[in-house]
């Protein structure tokens, strides 16, 4: 780093330099995308955090359907809920997606990887004041490897035989060997909870940086800081509350007047907009997330692979990236991994649209009539005009889409995982282990396009206990290509997560975790009165 670099870097930790201008600035001078990228948040990380104030955020994606138990997360807001009032066993760290300590303050695998080791922190009390024990890590876990459960991490955990403690360490052992399990540990649904949940499972007690003082499902929560935190270094604000805003106008609205600190799910068509307002800063992080229009495969008609194809090649992509992010993106083809995942699939094609391959299967499939998509504001930011865009599209194939805008207030429990033809989006996940495991492995609930596959679900078991990374990076590739040419996922675009702050807002961190600094930003930002 030249003295120029540490300059900017300077700047960026006392404040005064945007994620943008940091970057366009050190580029210009020479420094790679990805050095850059890393400089910039660790010298955002590195600013001397201001504590007290009432944060307030902004937030799309809440439902009055919304369950406190963390097994039932499904929303944003309840993602970012979770990570306020709770702590997962591991965390990712935000650069590399590596796994870091947290309520496990290491671990160790056997020579196979099928049995792992945790040594589970000491001194860590929940907000009930009760201490943490290795009793409640192994309850939480046994409760969320029960289908009773019906947690959104069953199918990542479906692989432990066995949950035992030995001593104050936890010990795992799995039907095959696994290489991503602490990894796999990360999910935002393991909230290790007093007694594992079992007693209250909506009580919202963990041992986060905040302390959940009230919630109203679809409306708002509210936090007050955890004076008994164990770390030091989150929780900076005094209290933190998470307002409901599923309208895209009135969250923009509420930022460009102060009424939020920060809003989720930014519109890239709204971004040059919001740009003119002065206290306000764009919030950009690249990462694993994607924009998806999933089909059911064992429902009529998409039980019919040539319509599935048809479907797929229909789609311009390069179109969906331009107009629906604004660039703010990349295409996608088809499957659910890109190149910030480790071993990712070299090689493959790059679908492109293709009207003629498109009127192709369409008629080798034998259907006719129109074709039913489901969509609504909360599936993703623009996902209404990314459907009449794909309606547009696919009439140069001869291929009718109706398109059925639905209400955002239940769309994920009456539309997604239940209707078959319908626009959602995925946040991406820590490994493509998991990422296929939550969503495309035949018993997992999340399975949202019904993908069944007995042969996919092999090659997924032998790519998860298989050491040898060139030999597991094959599996992989293989997977990717059958979800491609015979899932039911149409997968037109990762999108960069896209949000926004008062310029009040400090040491937000770009994560590629996730959405929302992976989840954490109420854990990570202080403001500057």
């Amino acid at each position: 780093m030249n003295d120029y670099t540490k300059y900017l870097a300077s700047r960026v930790t006392a404040g005064g330099l945007s994620r943008r201008e940091f970057m366009g600035r050190a580029m210009a001078a020479g420094v790679t995308l990805t050095l850059a990228d890393k400089l910039f948040t660790e010298s955002a990380m590195a600013a001397e955090p201001k504590r007290g104030g009432h944060l307030k955020l902004g937030l799309e994606g809440g439902a009055a359907t919304d369950s406190k138990d963390p097994a039932k997360f499904l929303s944003q807001v309840m993602f970012c809920i979770g990570r306020c009032w709770g702590d997962m066993l591991v965390e990712s760290h935000p650069l590399t997606g590596a796994a870091v300590p947290s309520l496990a303050e290491s671990w160790e695998p056997s020579k196979d990887a099928a049995t792992w080791t945790f040594k589970i922190r000491k001194g860590v009390k929940f907000h009930n004041g009760k201490d943490l024990t290795i009793d409640d890590v192994v309850a939480t876990l046994k409760r969320h490897t029960d289908a009773k459960s019906e947690s959104g991490a069953l199918g990542v955990v479906k692989s432990i035989k066995e949950i035992k403690a030995d001593g104050d360490n936890l010990v795992l052992t799995l039907t095959e060997g696994n290489a991503d399990m602490p990894l796999l540990l990360t999910d935002y649904h393991l909230v290790i909870q007093p007694n594992g949940g079992y007693d209250d499972p909506l009580a919202s007690i963990g041992t986060g940086p905040y302390k959940q003082v009230s919630f109203e499902p679809g409306v708002r929560a509210t936090f007050e800081r955890n004076k008994d935190d164990w770390r030091t270094d989150r929780g900076f604000v005094d209290s933190v509350e998470i307002i409901c805003m599923n309208d895209a106008t009135a969250r923009i609205a509420a930022l460009s007047s102060g009424q939020v600190h920060y809003i989720n799910r930014v519109d890239p068509k709204t971004v040059d907009l919001l740009k003119r307002a002065p206290t306000v800063e764009i919030l950009s992080t690249a990462g694993r997330g994607h924009y998806v229009f999933i089909m059911h495969c064992d429902k009529a008609p998409f039980d019919n692979n040539d319509l599935r194809l048809a479907l797929k090649y229909a789609m311009d992509r390069e179109t969906m990236v331009k107009k629906i992010l604004g660039g703010y993106g990349k295409v996608g083809n088809d499957f659910p991994i890109n190149s910030t995942y480790a071993l990712f699939p070299d090689g493959i094609e790059q679908r492109a649209y293709d009207p003629d391959k498109a009127s192709f299967h369409y008629k080798k499939s034998g259907h006719s009539g129109s074709v039913l998509l489901r969509t609504s504001e909360v599936a993703f930011p623009g996902a209404v005009d990314a459907a009449v865009l794909y309606q547009e599209s696919c009439k140069k194939a001869g291929i009718n889409i109706e398109v059925k805008r639905e209400p955002g207030d239940g769309y994920w429990t009456n539309v997604w995982n239940v209707q078959p033809f319908s626009t959602s989006y995925w946040g991406g996940r820590p490994t493509q282990d998991q990422m296929y495991s939550t969503a495309y492995l035949s018993t997992a609930d999340w399975n949202d396009t019904r993908f069944k596959r007995p042969d996919f679900d092999k090659l997924l078991l032998q790519a998860r206990s298989e050491l040898d990374e060139t030999k597991r990076k094959e599996l992989y590739r293989a997977m990717a290509m059958m979800v491609r040419d015979e899932g039911g996922v149409i997968l037109p675009m990762f999108n960069d997560f896209v949000n926004a702050s008062t310029k009040q807002v400090k040491g937000y961190v770009h994560d590629i975790g996730n959405d929302m600094s992976n989840g954490y930003v109420a854990t990570r930002v202080w403001l500057d009165a």
